[in-house]
C-alpha cells in the first residue's frame, strides 16, 4: 500500500505543475497577443471612435484568432467601436455550412453570412491543376466590399499576419521585381473601403497556438488547400526554416520593412538620384553608414577582413 502512494505521488504532482506550466504559457501568449495587436492599431491608426469593423471569418485559425483577439481588445479599450463578423460562404462542396452560425450566435457576435457561388466561377475559368487564388481572391474581394457598403462598415478587417507579409514582400521580389508587401493598412482599389490588418505584428506560430488553445472550429480550404506546389508555400517553408535555424532572422527582415532608406536602393521614383549634388553640409541620409570602421573596431576584425581592408 505505501509503494503505491509512494509511486502515485511524483505523477500527481508533474501533471499539476504541467498544467500550472501550461496555463502560465497560455496566459502569456493571450497578453502577447493582445499588446502586438493593440501596438499595431495605435502605430497605424487602423480603429478609431466610432467605427464599424467589418471582421472577415473565413474558418481559418488566422481570422478567427483575429475576430477573438478584437473582442477582447473591445471590452477594454478607450474607444467605442463596433464589431460585425462576415463569412463569404462560397459554395465550395463540402463546406460544413452550419458551423460558422453556430459558432458566432454562441459567441454573441453581430455576424452576417454572405452566400455566393465563386467555387463553380473558379473551376470554370482556371485550368485544372493551375493556381486558383488569385481569382478566388479577386471575386472575394469584391464581394466582401459590396457587403462592406451595405452593412455601413467603416473598416474592413483580414486576417494575415506578419509571415504572410513577409511571404509577400518575397514573391513580390523573387517572381514579381518588386520590393512590395502587404500593407497593414490601405484604402481599396475603388477608394471607398479602408482596410487593415491587425495581426500585423502576430507570429503565425502564436495564431497556431492560439487556435489550439481556443479550440476554434477550424474549416478548412478545400479549394485552394490541395495546392502543395503554390509559391506562397514554399516561401513560407523556405521563412520557417530559416526561423529554426537563424533565430530572430524573421524579426530582423519585418523590422527592416519599418525601416526603409529609399536613398540606399535604385528607385529614382522614390529618391532624385539624377539631381543629386553635393552641398557641402552634413546629411543624415549620407553614406556614413557604411564608412570604413575604425581602427579600434579593424584590429578586431577577422585576419582576412583586416587584409581586405588594407
Amino acid at each position: 500500500m505505501n509503494a503505491v502512494w509512494i509511486d502515485e505521488a511524483p505523477a500527481a504532482a508533474d501533471a499539476t505543475a504541467n498544467s500550472l506550466k501550461i496555463e502560465r504559457e497560455t496566459h502569456k501568449l493571450e497578453k502577447r497577443l493582445c499588446r502586438q495587436v493593440g501596438q499595431a492599431i495605435v502605430d497605424y491608426n487602423m480603429i478609431e471612435e466610432g467605427d464599424k469593423v467589418m471582421v472577415c471569418v473565413s474558418g481559418g485559425k488566422d481570422s478567427y484568432a483575429l475576430l477573438d483577439i478584437l473582442l477582447k481588445l473591445k471590452a477594454r479599450a478607450p474607444i467605442h467601436f463596433d464589431i460585425v463578423a462576415v463569412n463569404l460562404d462560397q459554395k465550395q462542396p463540402g463546406f460544413p455550412e452550419e458551423v460558422l452560425p453556430r459558432y458566432l450566435s454562441d459567441l454573441g457576435v453581430d455576424f452576417h453570412i454572405e452566400n455566393q457561388d465563386t467555387y463553380s466561377i473558379v473551376k470554370r475559368v482556371i485550368p485544372e491543376g493551375k493556381t486558383t487564388c488569385g481569382l478566388c481572391s479577386r471575386l472575394r474581394r469584391g464581394i466582401l466590399y459590396r457587403v462592406a457598403d451595405e452593412l455601413g462598415a467603416t473598416k474592413v478587417a483580414l486576417g494575415h499576419h506578419r509571415d504572410d507579409m513577409l511571404q509577400t514582400f518575397f514573391l513580390n521580389m523573387f517572381f514579381a521585381g518588386k520590393l512590395k508587401s502587404m500593407p497593414p493598412k490601405l484604402v481599396s482599389d475603388d477608394g471607398k473601403h479602408v482596410v487593415i490588418r491587425p495581426l500585423a505584428y502576430v507570429a503565425e506560430k502564436d495564431t497556431v497556438r492560439w487556435a489550439q488553445h481556443r479550440e476554434f472550429p477550424i474549416i478548412p480550404c478545400t479549394l485552394c488547400g490541395s495546392q502543395e506546389n503554390l509559391q506562397r508555400k514554399q516561401v513560407g517553408e523556405m521563412l520557417r526554416e530559416w526561423d529554426k535555424k537563424y533565430p530572430g532572422r524573421v524579426e530582423n527582415m519585418f523590422t527592416a520593412m519599418q525601416n526603409v532608406v529609399p536613398s540606399h536602393l535604385l528607385d529614382g521614383t522614390q529618391h532624385d538620384f539624377k539631381g543629386l549634388k553635393a552641398t557641402g553640409v552634413a546629411n543624415d541620409d549620407g553614406d556614413k553608414a557604411f564608412d570604413p570602421p575604425s581602427f579600434d573596431l579593424l584590429s578586431q576584425a577577422p585576419a582576412a577582413l583586416r587584409i581586405v581592408q588594407g
